[in-house]
């Protein structure tokens, strides 16, 4: 399964956008999905996932009440709803896609597919 984010972009503090992460094959609608996240010289963190069926949605404390993740399995696409953007948001966004069951998919280790990354910079 190949993964393909877009949506990224420059915006100012406040602003929204919405990441799309699309799929390759149809199978990603049985996956559970997550994006990540990673600013200059820091670690990729977690940012929000959602089970394979749309039902459990996870976020980190830094966009809880601010992000919302979707999926759309018809369309093999998982979105990332950002909204108020801080300058601290700031990143490569990845999206990544995992095949098996386990785990609490706010690790990296918890994914075995990733995405190539799309830039958001926030400007203050």
């Amino acid at each position: 399964v190949q993964l393909q984010a877009s949506g990224g972009g420059l915006v100012q503090a406040g602003d929204s956008l919405r990441l799309s992460c699309a799929a390759s094959e149809r199978a990603f609608s049985n996956y559970a999905a997550g994006w990540f996240r990673q600013a200059p010289g820091k670690e990729r963190e977690f940012v929000s996932a959602i089970t394979w069926g749309g039902l459990g949605t996870y976020y980190a404390d830094s966009v809880k009440g601010r992000f919302t993740i979707s999926r759309d399995n018809a369309k093999n696409t998982v979105y990332l709803q950002m909204n108020s953007l801080k300058p601290e948001d700031t990143a490569v966004y990845y999206c990544a896609g995992r095949s098996f069951h386990g785990g609490t998919l706010r690790s990296i280790q918890d994914y075995d597919y990733w995405g190539q990354g799309t830039q958001v910079t926030v400007s203050s």
